[in-house]
Order: C-alpha cells, then sequence, then structure tokens
C-alpha cells in the first residue's frame, strides 16, 4: 500500500485510522522511554576515557592507512576483496590486546595496587612498534616519522590511557603493578637520592641547611685546610645555621664526631649473633621458698623478718645486705627495728601483697635505746562464790514498761575510780619519738652533728653532682635521694657541705 492510498483509506475512515495512528504514537513512545531509562541505569566511564577511546579509534584509522598501501605495494595483496580483509589485523589486534588488558586491570585491581594489564598490555605495546614500519615504508624519514607519531604511537598511547585512567580515578592512591611503572618508579627513587632529595616534607630552605651540613662536616673532619678550604668551611658553617640553630648544631656535631672516629668502629666490641647469651639469674630464693617478686611487695618489716626467719643467726647489718641481695633495699636502722619490735612480741603476720610504701626515714639510735620495755601481760580473773539466795533487787522484778523508757537511758555504770592510762604500743612510741626528734632539729638552729660516715658519702655526692651539673653544689633533693635521709638530715648535711667543702 502506498502512501497516496494509505492517505485515501485514512479519509474514508477516520475513526479506524485515528485509533491506529494513536496507538501507532503510544507504542513509539513506549520504545523510547524504555530506551531513556536504559541508557540512564547504564554506568558510562568518565569523559576522560571516552575521549581518549575517540581519539585512540581516530589513529588506529590513521594508522590503518598505512597498513592499506603496505599491504598493496609490499606484501603484494593487489586483489582488493583481499587487502580489504587482511590489510588491518594489526589494527583489530590492537584493539583486542587494550580491551584485554584493560579487563585485566580491573580484575587483578587492589586496595593497595591499581592491578596489571599483564600479558595483553605488552603485545599491546610490541604491536604498536610492527606497525612503526609500514609508515617508514611508505612515506620515508620524514613523512614515515609523522605517519609512525601520530598512527601507531599516538593510537597505543590513548589506548592506554582509555584502559587505565579509570581505576585510577577510582583510587588515586593506588600503585601500579606493571613492569614499566615498577621500573619508572626504581629510577625515580634512585635520581632522588642521587640529589639528596630522598628525604621527603622538607622545605628548599632546609634542604640546602642539610647540604652545607654535609659539606662542612666532609671539611671540618680533614687534618689541613688551605685558606681556600677554610673559606669553604666558613661559608658552609654560615649557610647550615648551625650557630643559631640548636638542631642543626647538634646534627652538625653528631655526623663530625663519628666521622672523625670512624677509625674506632672496627675495635668497637660486638655480640656475636651465632653465641646464645645467658640468661640474666634472677634474684636468688629465700631458704623459706619465697621468690624476691614476692619480697618487694611486702612490707619492708614483713619482708626483714621473713627473711630473719631463714637466717637467724645474722645482726641488724648482715639482715640489710640479704635483703638487699634478694631486691628488698634496707638500712641498718631498718633491720634494727624490725628485730627489736620481732623480740617485744609484737604481732608480725605476713599481710599480703600491697601498694609500694615509701622507705621511711632511719630511726636514730637514742631513740631504740630509750624505748621502754613492755609491761607484762595481764591474765583475766574471775571472782566466783556460790549465794545462797536471789539478790533482793531482782527477786521480786517490778513490770517495767518499755515506753516508759528512753534509748539514752542509762544501764550500767563504770565503777568510781582513777581510769589506768592505756599502754602506748612500742611501734607508735618509736614513730613518735623519732617524729619529735625531728621537729626538735629541725627547731634547732645548728643540730645535732652530722655522723662522720655520712658527710663522707655526702661529699663524694655532692662531688658528682657539681661535676654533672656544671659546678653548682648538690640539692637537698639529691642528698635526700643519694643518701637516703630525711629533709631535716638532709638540711644539716647540707649546711655541713656549705661550711666545709670537699677538697
Amino acid at each position: 500500500m502506498t502512501a497516496d492510498q494509505l492517505t485515501v483509506w485514512a479519509v474514508a475512515n477516520p475513526w479506524p485510522a485515528a485509533i491506529l495512528s494513536t496507538a501507532a504514537l503510544g507504542t513509539i513512545t513506549l520504545i523510547a522511554w524504555g530506551a531513556a531509562l536504559t541508557l540512564r541505569a547504564m554506568r558510562f566511564p568518565p569523559a576522560a576515557v571516552l575521549v581518549a577511546a575517540a581519539g585512540a579509534l581516530v589513529c588506529t584509522t590513521y594508522s590503518a592507512d598505512a597498513s592499506w598501501r603496505f599491504a598493496e605495494h609490499r606484501l603484494g595483496m593487489s586483489n582488493f576483496s583481499e587487502r580489504a580483509v587482511m590489510f588491518a589485523a594489526a589494527e583489530l589486534a590492537l584493539l583486542a590486546c587494550a580491551v584485554m588488558a584493560r579487563a585485566n586491570k580491573a580484575a587483578t585491581a587492589t586496595d593497595d595496587a591499581a592491578g596489571s594489564p599483564g600479558v595483553p598490555g605488552i603485545l599491546m605495546w610490541v604491536i604498536t612498534g610492527v606497525l612503526v614500519i609500514p609508515c617508514y615504508a611508505e612515506s620515508g624519514l620524514i613523512g614515515g616519522t609523522v605517519r609512525a607519531v601520530i598512527g601507531p604511537v599516538m593510537a597505543g598511547l590513548l589506548w592506554h590511557l582509555a584502559m587505565g585512567l579509570e581505576i585510577r580515578l577510582v583510587r588515586p592512591e593506588a600503585l601500579s603493578t606493571g613492569l614499566p611503572a615498577m621500573i619508572g618508579r626504581e629510577l625515580r627513587e634512585r635520581l632522588l637520592s642521587h640529589l639528596g632529595m630522598a628525604t621527603r616534607n622538607r622545605t628548599a630552605e632546609q634542604i640546602t641547611r642539610d647540604r652545607a651540613t654535609a659539606r662542612a662536616v666532609r671539611l671540618g673532619a680533614r687534618r689541613w685546610l688551605g685558606p681556600w678550604g677554610r673559606a669553604r668551611l666558613a661559608a658552609a658553617l654560615a649557610r647550615s645555621g648551625a650557630a643559631t640553630n640548636g638542631e642543626q648544631r647538634h646534627t652538625l656535631m653528631q655526623q663530625l664526631a663519628g666521622r672523625r672516629n670512624a677509625d674506632q668502629l672496627r675495635t668497637v666490641p660486638v655480640v656475636s649473633p651465632w653465641v646464645q647469651q645467658p640468661v640474666p639469674e634472677a634474684y636468688p630464693r629465700t631458704p623459706l621458698g619465697v621468690t624476691g617478686e614476692q619480697l618487694r611487695r611486702m612490707d619492708p618489716i614483713d619482708a626483714i623478718l621473713l627473711v630473719h626467719r631463714a637466717h637467724p643467726e645474722t645482726g641488724p647489718a648482715e639482715l640489710a645486705v640479704l635483703c638487699t641481695e634478694y631486691g628488698v633495699p634496707v638500712s641498718e636502722a631498718q633491720a634494727g627495728l624490725a628485730l627489736r619490735a620481732d623480740r617485744w612480741g609484737i604481732p608480725d603476720t605476713i599481710a599480703p601483697p600491697a601498694l609500694e610504701r615509701p622507705e621511711p626515714d632511719p630511726v636514730p639510735e637514742s631513740v631504740l635505746d630509750d624505748v621502754p620495755a613492755p609491761p607484762p601481760a595481764k591474765t583475766l580473773e574471775l571472782d566466783l562464790a556460790d549465794m545462797p539466795e536471789v539478790h533482793p533487787e531482782v527477786r521480786a522484778p517490778e513490770l517495767v514498761l518499755a515506753a516508759e523508757h528512753t534509748r539514752s537511758e542509762v544501764h550500767a555504770r563504770v565503777p568510781d575510780g582513777p581510769v589506768p592510762e592505756p599502754i602506748e604500743d612500742p611501734l607508735a612510741f618509736i614513730q613518735r619519738r623519732a617524729r619529735e626528734e625531728r621537729e626538735a632539729a629541725s627547731r634547732t638552729p645548728e643540730g645535732p652533728a652530722v655522723p662522720a660516715d655520712l658527710l663522707a658519702r655526702a661529699r663524694v655526692l655532692d662531688a658528682e653532682y657539681r661535676r654533672t651539673h656544671n659546678g653548682r653544689p648538690a640539692s637537698i633533693r639529691a642528698l635526700k635521694s643519694g643518701l637516703h635521709i630525711g629533709q631535716p638530715r638532709a638540711e644539716q648535711v647540707r649546711d655541713a657541705l656549705t661550711e666545709r667543702p670537699p677538697s
């Protein structure tokens, strides 16, 4: 049916023509709407990938023109049909390798690496190199160079961008694992290291200072410098900023010391990695089977008494030495105090390991001599006697209502007479007397004389402190921690050292 016949039929039958036209228009609209939804649901590559792919197709066509001419003139394909089928085999292989390399790159990509194109990526560059030959064969040196650059070379580069740019956009921090990329990264790192720029996050000023510091170290390590060398050394020092920057000066001195004493590196004693080193011996076990670690967690007095049970024949001095060997540093005065308390019968049950307590100040011997002996233990005596009858006050008790009495009413009375004073605990007495003596010593301007052995140890400590602190005398805190004494005794020792400085 021609168009004129269709028009005549539509005029003759308006209603069927309108229905058919409406149905056709609706079908076309539905098809267009479905196509639009399908296109919107598709994931297109980025615009850069599409542009690179379009450029690669054009360059491939440019390279196909050289292959068409080369097939006729050099390969003897004079038949048009034969040449039309055979001339673009290399270009189709280039396109296939590019697509397969892109698929391999996407399949092998991980969070840390961008993937590798694999064998198709290598074949793509091999085909690109082969396609350069027809360009030079057909157009000579100059024209062949233009054909080669615009044709196969640009096609290979654009296909490479088209297959790899999208993955780099998804993971910019990922590193390529291809052979050319790995070789390029290695050459770049080696070049930066050779130029002295391997350390990142440095400003140009800091790079200049580091280079000047290295030059100053190299010149300063020489045994002899002429006028020109001394001028270069001064310029390098000024450029390094070591005179005003403490950190740069420290770096300069450390590098200079290492370079000047490099010959001593051959004689430095080192431990052989082939010889097994002995394990350091732990603290010895006491005869009672308690380790030094358990003793260190105890109270010092409990630890001293436990060691004394294992060595009952030792005195305070030997007991202090044994405790120190077991890992519990105590003084002779503490050991004597523990032994005296043990002889008085004070309970010495070993408490469970608790938090470490600060070491108490040593108790003077004068306080220990004034401690009174503990009183004799008293026993409870009951005077019981048989009674012929019940006491009169409880023989016929009266009725008592609970509401008539208050809770604060007294039902028992203490017998009249003097109340005996409570007996003071010996340990509390020792601590009180020691505290009173320290307070008295602190109130006295001069205080008691410092023992000769303590003063001698204080002089040694003061000399060592002056040597390590630029001639400053030892502070009270240093005397307290070094001699294990209290604040008043440390002040007395400090006054004695000030009056009589060590020779």
